[in-house]
């Protein structure tokens, strides 16, 4: 994968230099990322079920300002508006989730037609228009129907995604490229099970290894299901294939001291090798489980389930935000403080290396193809005069990352595509709609859609595929 810089320090006659463009391999993919329950809104229609977002919504205080999955973007009607803008962006790449409440509104059988009708001709859409989609099959809003019956601490929640996941490939499988099964399995597991601060938000610590052990369980009988269905071309390129995505924060000791070193590897082992190792050598880390037994946390294993776990796949997906600052903690063992950095709207940190880092560790684990499935920041930014959005600080985060993602494949790593986070404004979660990470300006009062100057700079890079760097 050859790598350019274009651009000279100087020119004759002493004219301003062009800018050195980080020049990225044929091939790469530039995209842009969002999820369902985020922009879609519209979340009582054409027979959608409702998910667990719905219903911890609706639940005082747990979500910033009271806000719900209404409207968000109202992007099940606004989807062609949507699609044109990607299209203006020049975007290579689409990634999005499929709401399970929307094909099967009980979490199994029977199909609600109208709910797959949507993604069919979103997808459609947007082939026509050049724009490879990638689907990912879960991200966050279970059937609250499942969660009934225990969610993701229950076994058989990974069999009904399995039965979702085949019926997508089904239907959807020779449309669609590139399918990611699970999103960041690491939270789910810990803010919404364990924790609190996102949906279900049961706070019932001694489920972490079940609802750990369930994701990926249902990720790797998605994997066969998918072998089993969907037709591969190995001589393509973007031949369809398949993987999970994880978040990955580097974990640094807050301090020289050896606590906090020690601190920072339980942090690693419990937020990233938890998942990375049953994935990619068939076991749990065995300093996890020891960790779990103290607490009276046991592992729901079956015999055969970490063959299943382990099956091959054809990428590894990563989102990339942060880094961690670990510090001992007498209770837990380790606890995270904030980074010294400049920070974005939401307090994260700004540190470029963390998309090295994270690479890197994912090399420990794998030499499949990596894609960088989010990146991305929510800034202060307001419309000015005329209405023009020239957020300059999304720009200098965008640049600095992905200087970050061109030394990395200058290494060697086998990094094939990049998704910011996000195409849109959207529902941020238990924040509500207070942060803005959207390329494009989106007024929940209007609906109305204002591109930001980072979607006209992030268009540029797409143009000549490389970043120019000041």
């Amino acid at each position: 994968m050859a790598l350019q810089s274009s651009g000279s320090p100087s020119t004759p006659g002493g004219a301003p230099a062009p800018a050195t463009v980080l020049r990225f391999p044929s091939g790469f993919l530039w995209g842009a990322a969002t999820s369902a329950f985020q922009i879609e809104g519209n979340t009582h229609a054409d027979g959608r079920g409702e998910s667990i977002w719905d219903r911890f919504c609706r639940l005082p205080g747990r979500v910033a300002g009271g806000g719900t999955g209404e409207p968000a973007c109202d992007h099940y009607r606004r989807w062609r508006e949507d699609v044109a803008l990607m299209a203006r962006l020049g975007l290579g790449a689409y990634r999005f989730s499929v709401a399970w409440p929307r094909i099967f509104p009980n979490g199994g059988a029977p199909l609600n037609q109208k709910g797959l009708d949507f993604y069919r001709r979103l997808v459609a859409a947007l082939r026509e228009h050049g724009i490879v989609p990638m689907i990912t099959l879960y991200h966050w809003d279970l059937p609250q129907a499942l969660q009934e019956r225990g969610g993701w601490a229950a076994r058989d929640t990974a069999l009904r995604f399995a039965e979702y996941a085949a019926l997508l490939f089904d239907r959807l499988g020779n449309e669609v490229p590139l399918w990611a099964t699970i999103n960041e399995p690491m939270l789910i597991t810990y803010a919404g099970y364990a924790g609190r601060t996102k949906a279900p938000g049961v706070g019932r610590p001694w489920q972490t290894l079940a609802v750990a052990h369930h994701l990926l369980l249902a990720h790797g009988l998605a994997v066969r299901a998918f072998r089993q269905i969907v037709s591969q071309r190995a001589d393509d390129r973007l031949a369809p294939g398949i993987g999970i995505v994880l978040n990955l924060r580097p974990c640094h000791p807050a301090s020289p001291h050896p606590r906090d070193a020690r601190a920072a590897r339980l942090l690693d082992t419990l937020t990233h090798r938890l998942f990375l190792e049953p994935l990619f050598r068939g076991q749990y880390p065995e300093a996890a489980l020891r960790f779990f037994r103290r607490r009276c946390v046991s592992l729901p294993a079956a015999p055969g389930d970490m063959a299943i776990i382990a099956e091959p796949t054809d990428f590894l997906g990563i989102n990339v935000y942060v880094r961690v600052l670990a510090k001992s903690d007498l209770i837990m063992g380790a606890k995270q403080v904030p980074g010294p950095g400049p920070k974005t709207a939401m307090g994260w940190e700004i540190y470029p290396p963390c998309i090295g880092e994270a690479l890197a560790l994912a090399r420990e684990y794998t030499s499949l193809p990596l894609y960088l499935t989010e990146n991305g920041a929510a800034f202060t930014d307001r419309p000015g005069p005329g209405g023009t959005i020239d957020d300059q600080e999304r720009i200098a985060y965008l640049r600095a990352h992905l200087a970050e993602a061109h030394r990395a494949i200058a290494a060697g790593i086998d990094l094939r595509g990049y998704f910011v986070w996000s195409l849109l404004d959207n529902f941020e979660w238990e924040d509500g709609y207070g942060p803005r990470f959207g390329l494009i300006h989106v007024d929940y009062a209007t609906q109305a859609r204002q591109p930001r100057a980072s979607a006209h700079w992030y268009a540029g890079v797409i143009a000549q595929h490389g970043v120019p760097m000041e």
